[in-house]
């Protein structure tokens, strides 16, 4: 594995793990107005974007702090849908912070916040994920280069 790849298959706990924790950042930022947050938040996404876990504090801290506690069985999912959520993810945290630092527009980066914390929310407390769905519809579509759907059907379909 090189070092700017992203793992394949994922730990779906872990992922979930990631997902409650940026609801629970993106939530501070918006009771504190923390313009910036929006900005680390995005950073967070790019650093899982490039490499999964590897660069990203956070990601660190679940794999290998959080995650080796917990009793719960590994559940392996897909790598290349969870990239892509994660792709997502930076899209709508990077827009806020640009639409709220860059250009003072506050309700824009809250509004985008928010749409970021239902997402992630989704993630996290019910396994739902929005950017894996989207993934499987590119898929169907035959948008998805072939390689990566077949990196995908080893694991089998996401949720």
């Amino acid at each position: 594995m090189t070092a700017f790849e992203f793992p394949n298959p994922v730990d779906e706990v872990s992922a979930r793990l990631v997902a409650a924790f940026v609801v629970g950042l993106s939530i501070a930022v918006l009771a504190l107005g923390f313009a910036w947050g929006t900005a680390l938040i995005a950073t967070g996404f790019l650093l899982r974007v490039m490499a999964g876990p590897k660069f990203s504090p956070l990601g660190r801290l679940v794999t290998k702090v959080i995650r080796p506690r917990l009793s719960i069985e590994p559940r392996m999912t897909a790598g290349p849908p969870k990239r892509f959520a994660q792709a997502i993810g930076l899209t709508v945290s990077g827009i806020a912070a640009v639409a709220w630092i860059g250009f003072g527009n506050e309700s824009a980066g809250v509004g985008l916040m928010v749409v970021l914390i239902v997402a992630a929310s989704l993630e996290a407390f019910a396994g739902l994920c929005l950017g894996c769905k989207a993934f499987a519809a590119l898929m169907k579509l035959g948008l998805i280069p072939e390689p990566v759907c077949e990196r995908c059907a080893t694991w089998g379909s996401n949720r």
